[in-house]
């Protein structure tokens, strides 16, 4: 029986009795904080839960959320990121069962309408808008509600607090520092007590102390000393990877540990570049761990350090939010960072957000949490131990002194970050157009309740009246669109309709389907240019580049949000080929400089795809509030013909493989969800299947995670040791067609280019170089344009494939079409399997 079952229709002091029953059946007594918040939610009271990491505050939400069921009610769990969104579903559909658990994304959603609901932040916040006090929210959990303070984000975190006066709230964070005021305010507009659970007393003590001995050795002394597991914080994901490098010759673990952790990773695909290093580096016992990862990576890192077979993980300070490794040691190596605009010492917040994760409840007596003096102070330190008490020793030393100009902290940084309270949290209100539109949508007094939004709300006076400028400034603008309206009764009301998820899916995806309608499928003229390849855009009445399945990747990829690690990649690489090109014909410093700032990452339909929006635009204004950014990363991958390792290889990206992954599946179901039926190829097709089975062969958790939540009952209840290998790549048959006729592709543009060490590299049986001179002597060049990736000059003979072999032809496309060349090739089908995608060789080039 569930945790939904046994608290049905029960009364709140039934309902704390069952649910503490429950906790102690799983081995887990409340602490005096969890029964305080767990008895102040039954009882009706909003909750602020603001208490150390550690002091299990999921448990609490889960007595949130059964506590609203045994009401009837119906509860929304948020965070701000999909990733612990999503965690969180499958641990609710594990103690609730899977009737009573839905989850809403920007990308899908499953059983929407359950009465615990999972979403981020911002879908809860649209929910609110667009439905108002009425909404169908009994009760709100917030999780990592410091959020609230985010510049971008925080009105997400607000907005429900300001609309929903039916629901409960608990709003839950290990560095909330004065909530005062948000208490006053949400007591104020609901009429329900506000119950503050905050400075409590941690479970786990921490020892702080500050280091002035190199990273090595203060590792090697807390192994020595049994304080592992060791979490060292680094603030870029570089930096991680250094320091675990560089930790490789310390002894961390033994041999009989090496031999363990060889087993628990048994069979693991480590299939990437940076795979062979975390391969050898977990062998070792030290783990890597930040967000650029590839997925199952990190879930290998964190499973066996779970497991007690990893003594020293090197990570980012994201470890805050959502990441179940068990630590009883943080190491962190600075106490400034790098926040995107400038350097700074660490906030209060930031400070104990990190040191928080030290000490394991039930098992580490204390926590441990080491703050490294820096690097200049530390030689000084080593100087002087080396000097010992030799007075002209110590004379000689010549001390080092902090770089002019870096942000620096020592001791006293120390000592006041850790007897600091976080912040106050500060509110970040914004208004676009969505918002006020949703607003518009769900009628009654409209003035009224934008006034109520725009000054009834926690920013300071000047704050509020800047609020209502914008909102008068947009309001106009919808007028003049005709989106909006005064009625008689002098209320403003919607002239359209709005989508049923407005603003809770891709925002942009109404302009994608406007844009798709531009473009002409019949349109793949092997004379038009790729929009990727060309000079100039595209004129807007050419309806695209030539080659229609690409041109609606291109659509789609401009409706994301940028992947900045890669497009700074491409624009890198673009920028060296474009100089090496200048300085070949000749052109002076001066005016290289000047030519280079015009040179950027693609953006295939750059013009198109810009006029497109200006015509949408007037009608749909509301769509200025989100960016068009056009881009081509999966346009590039396929038009090159690359597989993934070949496209983190080649723009350097081995430390952002998580991120590039992310994008390709964000990809993936924009295409599947997005394009519709009747615009749909069968080249669009192949590419989305081959876009779904590359990201699948990668790291099948995100395509899998994502079936998982259509159809929650399909996932496993049992957990592996390790991440399992991705289904054969043969089950796709469409989508290894497509990887196939890739790399056939591949080499038809390296002959192309002639780039005969690339081709003999790929086939070193076949005499690449004569046979291209032959080829050359024939025709003067190898076409590559849109016919020439055509299926109709691939064939595939599966007829061998009794002996674990296809035999393949591709046609090379020239000038004449005389079609006389081929190369003819064999797919090892068992290598394929292992290797997770297409093994093709190279028998022959033949003129016929």
């Amino acid at each position: 029986m569930d945790l939904s079952e046994r608290v049905a229709g029960s009364e709140p002091d039934a309902v704390y009795d069952t649910f503490v029953e429950w906790a102690a059946g799983r081995g887990l007594d409340l602490y005096p904080a969890q029964d305080e918040a767990v008895i102040e939610l039954v009882s009706g009271a909003h909750v602020i839960l603001s208490t150390p990491t550690g002091t299990g505050k999921s448990l609490v939400a889960v007595a949130a959320h059964a506590a609203s069921l045994a009401r009837g009610g119906r509860s929304y769990y948020t965070a701000p990121i999909k990733a612990l969104v999503s965690e969180k579903f499958f641990a609710l559909v594990e103690i609730f069962g899977a009737d009573n658990v839905g989850m809403v994304t920007g990308d899908s959603s499953v059983n929407p309408d359950a009465p615990i609901v999972c979403c981020t932040a911002e879908i809860l916040a649209n929910i609110a808008l667009r439905q108002g006090t009425d909404a169908d929210i009994d009760q709100v959990v917030m999780d990592e509600f410091h959020y609230y303070g985010e510049p971008e984000r925080g009105w997400a975190w607000q907005v429900p607090l300001l609309i929903l006066e039916r629901a409960q709230f608990l709003l839950m964070s290990a560095t909330l520092g004065n909530v005062t005021t948000i208490a006053e305010d949400l007591e104020r507009r609901t009429g329900r007590p506000v119950a503050l659970v905050t400075g409590v007393e941690r479970p786990v003590s921490l020892h702080f102390s500050y280091a002035r001995e190199p990273v090595h050795e203060v590792v090697q002394k807390l192994l020595d000393e049994r304080e592992a597991p060791i979490y060292i914080v680094h603030f870029s994901q570089a930096a991680a990877l250094e320091r675990a490098q560089a930790l490789v010759n310390t002894k961390i673990a033994s041999c009989e540990q090496r031999d363990e952790i060889a087993t628990a990773i048994g069979g693991f695909r480590f299939t990437t570049g940076f795979g062979k290093t975390l391969s050898r580096l977990v062998r070792a016992g030290i783990g890597v761990h930040h967000a650029g990862m590839l997925p199952r990576y990190r879930r290998l890192v964190e499973t066996l350090a779970q497991r007690g077979l990893l003594k020293v993980i090197c990570g980012t300070d994201t470890l805050g939010v959502g990441i179940n490794v068990p630590i009883r040691t943080v190491i962190v190596t600075a106490l400034a960072k790098f926040d995107g605009e400038r350097m700074r010492q660490l906030t209060a917040r930031e400070f104990h957000q990190v040191a928080g994760r030290a000490g394991r409840a039930g098992y580490d007596p204390y926590g441990n949490v080491v703050v490294m003096a820096p690097e200049w102070e530390i030689e000084n330190a080593v100087a002087l131990r080396k000097a010992g008490d030799d007075p002209a020793k110590r004379k000689k030393i010549v001390r080092k002194k902090a770089p002019q100009g870096i942000v620096n902290w020592g001791e006293g940084s120390f000592d006041r970050l850790v007897t600091a309270s976080p912040e106050p949290l500060a509110p970040r209100m914004q208004l676009t157009a969505a918002m006020l539109i949703n607003v518009i949508g769900r009628g009654g007094d409209v003035f009224t309740a934008v006034r109520s939004l725009v000054f009834d709300n926690h920013e300071p006076r000047a704050r509020r009246y800047a609020l209502a400028r914008r909102a008068i400034a947009i309001f106009r603008t919808l007028v003049v669109a005709g989106i909006v309206e005064v009625d008689a009764d002098g209320q403003p009301r919607l002239t359209v309709d709005l989508q049923p998820n407005f603003a809770l899916n891709q925002p942009l995806s109404p302009f994608a389907l406007a844009a798709i309608d531009v473009l002409d499928p019949d349109d793949i003229s092997g004379a038009a240019r790729f929009a990727s390849d060309a000079d100039d855009d595209v004129a807007p009445d050419r309806a695209g580049s030539g080659h229609y399945a690409l041109d609606v990747v291109s659509v789609i990829e401009a409706t994301l949000d940028d992947p900045r690690a890669i497009l700074s990649q491409q624009e890198y690489r673009a920028r060296g080929e474009a100089v090496a090109a200048m300085k070949r014909d000749g052109i002076e410093y001066d005016e290289r400089m000047a030519l280079l700032e015009e040179i950027t990452y693609p953006k295939p339909l750059d013009v198109l795809l810009a006029q497109a929006f200006e015509t949408f635009a007037p009608s749909q204004p509301w769509v200025r509030d989100f960016d068009l950014s056009p881009k081509s990363v999966v346009r590039d991958m396929y038009e090159r013909a690359m597989s993934f390792s070949e496209l983190v290889s080649f723009y350097q990206l081995a430390r952002s493989e998580g991120l590039v992954l992310r994008y390709l599946s964000d990809a993936y179901r924009a295409l599947r969800h997005t394009v519709p039926a009747d615009a749909r190829t069968p080249e669009l097709d192949d590419i989305v299947e081959w876009l779904g089975e590359l990201v699948r062969q990668v790291d099948s958790s995100l395509v899998d995670e994502w079936a998982a939540l259509v159809d929650p009952t399909t996932s496993a209840s049992d957990e592996p040791v390790v991440p399992p290998a991705p289904p054969s790549v043969l089950t796709n048959r469409r989508a290894f067609t497509v990887l196939v006729r890739n790399e056939l592709f591949r080499r038809v543009q390296l002959a192309a280019r002639q780039e005969d060490d690339a081709l003999v590299e790929l086939d070193p049986d076949v005499d690449w170089p004569g046979r291209l001179d032959a080829y050359f002597d024939d025709h003067d060049e190898i076409l590559t344009g849109g016919p020439a990736r055509s299926p109709r000059l691939c064939t595939i003979d599966e007829a061998a494939a009794g002996s674990g072999m296809w035999r393949v032809e591709q046609t090379i496309d020239d000038p004449a079409g005389d079609h006389d060349w081929r190369i003819r090739a064999e797919v090892d089908l068992a290598a394929s399997v292992d290797e997770g995608t297409a093994v093709v060789r190279v028998t022959e080039v033949v003129r016929l």
